[in-house]
């Protein structure tokens, strides 16, 4: 009886002796897996890039501004402004339950902001204590605002990472002063660098009390009301859910404002949930064509190897008829060229597998992490599994007919053969 490692030796030695034929088989079929594993790991790398970029801005986040009434519904004639107001934020948080929070803003970008060492320009931020649980602001010192700064309307400021750089370069921002158009305010905190590269917008921000921006800095314009605010941003109470937070939004506001609810145009917003699931859906659907793709490419490949295993049990029908006749059984045959399929589909799988994961490994030192939306690719457990599972199947299919086919000859019409 022939041992395994006969066996393997024997296996080895019939792919050597076919080393062009075997090698081109086995580049179709790693090629093939490498391609696809490459290309789910980039639609990944920009899902999770998508992701991580408006989660930035905060979780379950929607933003609303102040809109355009039309006179007549679903006509843009006659259209009449209105301005959303701290009222409407306070309304949000007291009478709406699928509202979880909601915070109000004021921005401004013509406040002149001076230190005794600096004069720079940026976005001055009024806003609630609640902003920092809506919006992603992290601290490296300090605080944020809270309620007694709210009331007391207190000259406190926290200062983005950017701009504490600039007003006070060198030196440690904590506890100074800086003037808002002449009016003294304390640092009280000091934010973390938010985004990446050279995305600083956020980190030039500033923010300060929203009830002293209302009072020092209100929203000119006419018939504009003094409590009038940039946007009212909020978050739905259940997770991921933004249907039903929208809807009791849009009633409070049309009822607060005069119009009708059902005027969708009256509203203009941004649903970070609703880009978030719109991405989602577009790379899962990316997914599946790369992925279905990708099996494809496999199933070709092991048509490739049933078509040189076939080929090379025609070379080797004296051979076969050979070992039959000096007492290997049809058993040993099969499992022989079975896993000569299998192997030469393995490797090939492997090799694939190894290569892509190298190449993207490359690829995340070239790139880094400063891409904005898009995460360098890394390989993906489900791609590979994915992989290394139809490549099984492939290697099975591919090992068992032409295994069979060689089990089956009987030896002396093999030995008859030329």
């Amino acid at each position: 009886m022939q041992s395994p490692s006969d066996t393997f030796g024997q296996v080895f030695r019939a792919i050597w002796a076919n080393k062009l034929r075997s090698f081109l088989t086995m580049f179709g079929i790693a090629w093939g897996v490498g391609s696809m594993l490459l290309l789910i790991s980039v639609g990944e790398g920009f899902r999770s890039g998508n992701h991580r970029q408006l989660a930035s801005f905060g979780n379950d986040l929607i933003m609303m501004w102040s809109g355009n009434i039309p006179a007549v519904p679903n006509q843009h004639t006659g259209m009449r402004p209105y301005y959303l107001t701290l009222g409407d934020a306070e309304a949000m948080r007291t009478e709406l339950p699928d509202v979880r929070a909601a915070v109000a803003l004021v921005n401004n970008d013509d406040i002149k902001q001076q230190s005794q060492y600096q004069t720079v320009g940026g976005t001055v931020v009024g806003t609630e204590p609640g902003f920092s649980s809506v919006r992603f602001m992290p601290l490296t010192q300090g605080r944020f605002l809270n309620d007694g700064d709210i009331l007391n309307r207190n000259h406190v400021v926290v200062l983005g990472q950017k701009s504490a750089e600039m007003l006070f370069p060198g030196r440690n921002a904590m506890g100074e002063y800086i003037t808002l158009n002449g009016t003294r305010f304390e640092v009280i905190g000091i934010a973390d660098k938010m985004g990446h590269g050279n995305n600083d917008g956020d980190n030039q921000k500033i923010y300060i009390p929203i009830s002293a921006m209302l009072e020092m800095f209100p929203l000119k314009g006419d018939n504009v009301p003094r409590d009038a605010v940039s946007s009212v941003q909020y978050q739905p109470r259940v997770h991921g859910d933004n249907v039903i937070a929208k809807q009791q939004v849009h009633q409070l506001i049309a009822r607060r404002h005069g119009f009708d609810a059902s005027a969708t145009e009256a509203f203009n917003e941004w649903d970070t949930i609703e880009s978030e699931q719109m991405v989602g859906k577009i790379f899962t659907a990316m997914d599946v064509f790369l992925g279905g793709v990708g099996v494809v490419t496999l199933a070709l490949g092991a048509v490739g190897i049933v078509n040189i295993m076939l080929v090379s049990v025609s070379e080797r029908t004296r051979e076969i008829g050979l070992r039959k006749a000096i007492g290997a059984t049809s058993r040993s045959i099969l499992f022989q060229f079975f896993l000569e399929g299998l192997i030469l589909t393995g490797i090939s799988g492997l090799i694939g597998i190894g290569g892509s994961a190298l190449f993207m490994f490359l690829l995340q030192k070239v790139v880094g992490n400063s891409a904005q939306g898009f995460d360098p690719p890394h390989l993906q457990p489900w791609s590979a599994a994915l992989a290394m599972g139809s490549l099984s199947i492939c290697g099975i299919l591919a090992g068992l007919y032409p295994a069979a086919k060689a089990a089956a000859l009987e030896p002396v019409e093999a030995l008859r053969r030329e």
